[in-house]
């Protein structure tokens, strides 16, 4: 049998931390070796150190932004050979343990400039994942197009779904965009050799291209394709668990909570039909005081209802479709 030592493998802790910021949603990205915003929080899992790879995950990322962790929760496991190295590298092969956290976002900020990390917006990874205002235009003028030509290149016969149908799955139409599928949308733009990480990673499909556009800001290693994954478990969640008011202030608006909403689902939502979900799944209670901060007639504030996680087990906003 071989060693742990003796087949190179390195278990990594990498943690999307997603905060809210007006009616943005940001991701906390650390600096790389180049100065640059490259990448999530991350580091090698030591088992001398640290008891679980929770407590691991939660030690580095006080060590490299200062900030503590409160929800987090495992993705998924990713060893793919070949995406979290350059070609040729001897080093040992590294396995990333993704993790999706929520905090949030600190008023001073300080701290995590201090430990070389900041707070960016999501959309900057993602742009065509932005619905709120409708259909991205990346998605006509870049992706779609050089997507369908891949596609229709698709000679072979292959078991499971063909270039044109997974197309169809991950990316849709107007009627029928599913904001979970982030994941599947990211993949099937690197198998096509459109996004940078294909390129450095020394896809065949990539280094062929001569056309590759320009799709969101790359990141170092998987770490695009973990935030991918973040992003969809996520929305997911927000269907089932009142997982977003981990983001919210103690007290807020159903105006800023909508936004909120969709900040993070990237989907403009219905505001008397959002109010009704919010209503009828009691997932808030009034404080009893108003906000003026938007200048209009005073808003009612709220705070969550924590007793409804006991209540019943899907405590979640069931979105409908956008209006």
């Amino acid at each position: 049998m071989l060693s742990v030592s003796a087949t190179q493998i390195e278990i990594n802790l990498t943690a999307a931390i997603v905060a809210i910021e007006g009616l943005t949603p940001l991701i906390l990205a650390t600096r790389g070796e180049d100065g640059e915003l490259v990448g999530l929080p991350s580091g090698p899992f030591d088992p001398r150190n640290h008891r679980t790879l929770d407590m691991g995950l939660r030690s580095w990322v006080q060590d490299q932004t200062g900030l503590g962790v409160g929800y987090a929760e495992q993705l998924y496991t990713f060893g793919d050979r070949g995406r979290h190295m350059h070609t040729g590298d001897a080093g040992p092969h590294i396995v990333s343990v993704g993790y999706l956290a929520l905090t949030r976002q600190p008023e001073e900020d300080g701290s995590l400039t201090d430990a070389g990390a900041r707070f960016r917006p999501w959309y900057d990874y993602f742009p065509w994942e932005d619905w709120r205002t409708g259909r991205p235009p990346i998605l006509n003028h870049a992706i779609m197009p050089l997507l369908t030509q891949w596609a229709k290149a698709d000679a072979g016969i292959r078991l499971g779904m063909s270039r044109k149908s997974r197309l169809r799955f991950a990316f849709g139409d107007d009627e029928t965009w599913d904001e979970e599928k982030v994941l599947d949308r990211y993949e099937l733009l690197y198998e096509a050799g459109l996004v940078e990480e294909a390129a450095r990673d020394g896809r065949e499909a990539a280094l062929a291209r001569t056309d590759r556009p320009k799709l969101g800001s790359a990141m170092r290693f998987d770490h695009r394709r973990i935030l991918a994954t973040a992003m969809g478990r996520l929305r997911s969640k927000l269907k089932y668990r009142p997982v977003v008011f981990e983001m919210m202030p103690d007290e807020f608006t159903l105006t800023e909570l909508q936004r909120t909403v969709e900040a993070i689902s990237g989907r403009h939502l219905h505001k008397q039909n959002f109010r009704r979900l919010v209503e009828a799944g009691a997932l808030v209670e009034p404080t009893g005081e108003t906000s003026i901060a938007t200048g209009g007639r005073p808003a009612q504030l709220f705070r969550f209802r924590r007793e409804v996680v006991a209540e019943r087990p899907a405590a979640g906003l069931r979105l409908g479709v956008r209006g």
